[in-house]
């Protein structure tokens, strides 16, 4: 029998408690095993719960979990970073494997955290952290061992897929997509994390981490967020053949050096990518011998992670049986981060400018002054004095835009630079 302590009772700590509960005699003829719930931390044991729970099994204190002797696996579903890195800490000391679907975690303290389970010989599995039901880590770790993964592109946020998803079918602006994710469950009363593109940073940097055998930190990412996105974008993508995604970017360059982004992202539209939408994610991997794979599915939810959880220790549980290591990082290669400044892209720029003659030659001439070249320009005629011009460039370093972006904004007919995205050619 393998003992299990639950730490959390929500969304996916539910799920994980009725696939353990109801699959028993299915995962136990699979393993070979009983995979037992002893514990469950809860903060409130009287509050009424989605699906029935045993009382005997619930507790509000850690001590109860962590010393329990039948409890060899602590499942880490509370999330947040305390007190879910201290429990973490604390059960591994105690030699308890961990299982957790904590991202935040994983992406600033999974360094320390697998020193600490190799110290103590315990194993560490995260799959439910980046991207829900998908087994991308357990794809890295195992059926792509023997490749160097050259490139990853991701959308690995739910909810920033379906607002950019709602703007493009229904031509709705970003507040309007935003509340309709929030009444369908699919965004929290605060969507920061989201939508700010902090949580697609924690999921690239987890899966960077492993497939550049280095610990990327996540605090060093350049990270932009979807809330400037407006329909006037969209439509315009749309007629250059492409599709605004909220891309996660993650590739190997030359002399060590990685390039690791998330920002809103024009994909070209013959891209499989750029036809996941919905709540869905989407994971592309370019390895050196098995050339281009992808992988999709729900990214969150109650039973799409719980399903990668309870995968997860039911790989704990062989572990145990059959003492199987689960590959954690042993030998680390030395990386570089290359400054955003540094990349280079082709650019799509939106100016709203006064519409007369010689304006665009003003701005012609700052775009090439700053190494910019023009790949295409539309111009959308109104009966107004103010019109909007949309600029695609070739590929430029970061730094010559940024140079080129402060002079144009000192002309006095560019009324203002209304948006700027990065292009990528996948």
């Amino acid at each position: 029998m393998i003992g299990v302590g639950l730490l959390g009772l929500g969304t996916v700590g539910s799920g994980v408690h009725q696939i353990l509960t109801n699959k028993r005699d299915y995962i136990k003829r699979k393993l070979g095993e009983e995979i037992i719930i002893q514990k469950i931390l809860v903060k409130d044991v009287t509050k009424k719960r989605k699906y029935h729970v045993d009382n005997f099994l619930l507790t509000d204190k850690f001590e109860d979990v962590l010393k329990d002797s039948a409890i060899q696996v602590i499942v880490e579903l509370i999330g947040g970073e305390e007190p879910s890195f201290s429990y973490i800490k604390e059960a591994i000391k105690r030699g308890k494997h961990i299982v957790t679907a904590n991202k935040l975690i994983m992406a600033k303290h999974g360094e320390e955290i697998v020193r600490l389970a190799e110290e103590n010989s315990v194993k560490v599995y995260y799959e439910g952290s980046v991207g829900g039901g998908i087994p991308i880590i357990k794809t890295l770790n195992e059926s792509l061992v023997a490749n160097k993964i050259e490139r990853i592109y991701g959308i690995l946020n739910g909810t920033t897929n379906y607002i950019l998803t709602q703007m493009t079918e229904k031509k709705v602006d970003f507040k309007d997509a935003l509340k309709e994710a929030q009444n369908l469950g699919y965004a929290e009363s605060d969507p920061y994390f989201d939508v700010s593109g902090l949580d697609s940073a924690y999921k690239i940097s987890i899966l960077s981490s492993l497939s550049y055998e280095t610990f990327v930190d996540v605090d060093s990412l350049y990270i932009e967020g979807i809330e400037r996105i407006e329909p006037e974008d969209i439509e315009i993508a749309d007629e250059l053949g492409y599709v605004i995604k909220l891309l996660a970017i993650g590739k190997r360059l030359e002399n060590d050096k990685l390039d690791i982004r998330v920002h809103p992202t024009f994909v070209p539209k013959n891209n499989p990518i750029s036809r996941i939408n919905g709540v869905y994610n989407v994971v592309q991997i370019h390895g050196d011998t098995v050339g281009e794979i992808m992988m999709y599915g729900q990214g969150a939810g109650e039973m799409p992670t719980a399903s990668a959880v309870v995968a997860d220790i039911i790989e704990v549980a062989k572990n145990i049986k059959y003492n199987i290591s689960n590959g954690l990082i042993n030998n680390l290669q030395p990386h570089t981060l290359v400054s955003i400044d540094e990349v280079e892209n082709p650019f799509y720029i939106r100016l709203m400018v006064n519409d007369k003659p010689g304006v665009f030659a003003k701005i012609a001439k700052v775009l090439g002054d700053n190494n910019v070249s023009i790949a295409s320009v539309i111009q959308k005629h109104r009966l107004t004095p103010v019109v909007p011009i949309f600029l695609r460039t070739h590929p430029v370093k970061e730094k010559y835009l940024n140079q080129a972006a402060s002079e144009l904004s000192m002309i006095d007919d560019v009324r203002e630079i209304k948006n700027i995205i990065r292009v990528e050619e996948l």
